[in-house]
């Protein structure tokens, strides 16, 4: 069976920098052949023409408009006539890179890779990459709903243009985006300098035993890295989308499977990622679930080993009852004092 082509989607509004991010990439890229979709709002599709390919590189452009919107039709049918281009021998590329227009809502472009089966079959989703500019994205977020949307799927953040503002500024901003998304490690990188290894083949979208919780920035600098943790930025901001943390302990697995099926039938639309390492009465593996909206994948991973199982469900949402479903998420829990007489 020939292996699945990774993809990669580049996120963010307008003007943090995505094209940047790309050609220090192609600049510097010397490994296999790649394709990059590039996507403008709009007729003219000044982006594409500002991408720096080379041998190796093919830029395929979508002019007509914002692939999330026409995510059943001509973004689709790209990604199809691309695979049977390179089928052809027309075209050669062993990776796709996608970069959306800075007005993209990326649900509906994350689930075209889930739904469509000639897609789910050849490509592989790798991670969502999400740009933020550091000098604007506050402004951003008050006013424009979709910078949240595109923070809230990404797996990993590159904050840009960190330099034209101050420390605390820095640091708000930082605070603001984990309370969004605590899930996607934040590296704040200076001209789209990050190496290809911090945002591509993060297999992000594969099952795995790891659940990070990010808490502080890593500055990615020619001379290295550097990790600055937080020191207790006040919250004063109200953002729709935020993410939610529910833990717990060993879980009753039919209970967990109902809550689970109740939580994506009721709020599948405003759950925009979710990741759980679960906890099964009586089952030695980690029960992994992730989705988005209401594309949801289960299955068992690594047994708990000598650790004490414990069950953590991350939801990235808005306007997700919390209370309620903690309450609900608690009461999946088996009481060990019942289950062991």
């Amino acid at each position: 069976m020939t292996e699945a082509i990774a993809v990669t989607l580049l996120t963010g509004f307008l003007g943090a920098g995505k094209t940047t991010l790309l050609n220090y990439f192609l600049r510097h890229h010397r490994g296999a052949p790649l394709a990059i979709l590039e996507n403008e709002f709009g007729g003219a599709n000044i982006d594409g023409a500002l991408i720096e390919g080379g041998e190796g590189v093919s830029v395929v452009e979508l002019g007509n408009g914002c692939v999330c919107c026409s995510v059943r039709g001509e973004f689709a049918t790209a990604l199809s006539d691309l695979l049977d281009r390179r089928a052809q021998g027309e075209i050669a590329f062993e990776r796709i890179i996608i970069e959306a227009t800075g007005l993209a809502d990326p649900g509906p472009i994350i689930q075209t890779f889930f739904v469509d089966e000639r897609l789910r079959e050849a490509l592989r989703l790798d991670a969502v990459i999400t740009l933020a500019d550091c000098q604007h994205i506050g402004q951003q977020l008050d006013e424009h709903p979709v910078a949240a949307a595109q923070l809230g799927f990404a797996d990993r953040i590159l904050l840009s243009k960190c330099d034209r503002v101050d420390d605390a500024t820095r640091e708000a901003v930082v605070a603001r985006l984990q309370q969004i998304n605590h899930k996607a490690e934040i590296l704040d990188v200076l001209h789209g300098e990050c190496p290809s290894s911090l945002w591509l083949d993060l297999a992000a979208f594969t099952l795995s035993d790891e659940l990070p919780v990010y808490r502080g920035l890593r500055i990615v600098r020619a001379s290295g890295s550097v990790f600055a943790p937080l020191s207790g930025q006040a919250r004063s901001w109200h953002d729709t989308i935020t993410a939610h943390l529910l833990e717990g302990g060993l879980l009753d697995l039919k209970q967990i499977g109902a809550f689970m099926e109740q939580c994506i039938d009721q709020h599948g639309n405003d759950m925009l990622r979710y990741k759980g390492i679960l906890a099964i009465a009586g089952e030695p593996r980690r029960l992994i679930v992730q989705g988005v909206h209401k594309v949801v994948g289960f299955d068992y991973g690594s047994p708990w080993g000598d650790q004490t199982p414990r069950s953590t469900l991350v939801i990235i949402g808005r306007h997700l009852p919390l209370a309620n479903l903690r309450a609900e998420f608690a009461a999946t829990e088996v009481d060990i004092k019942i289950s062991l007489t």
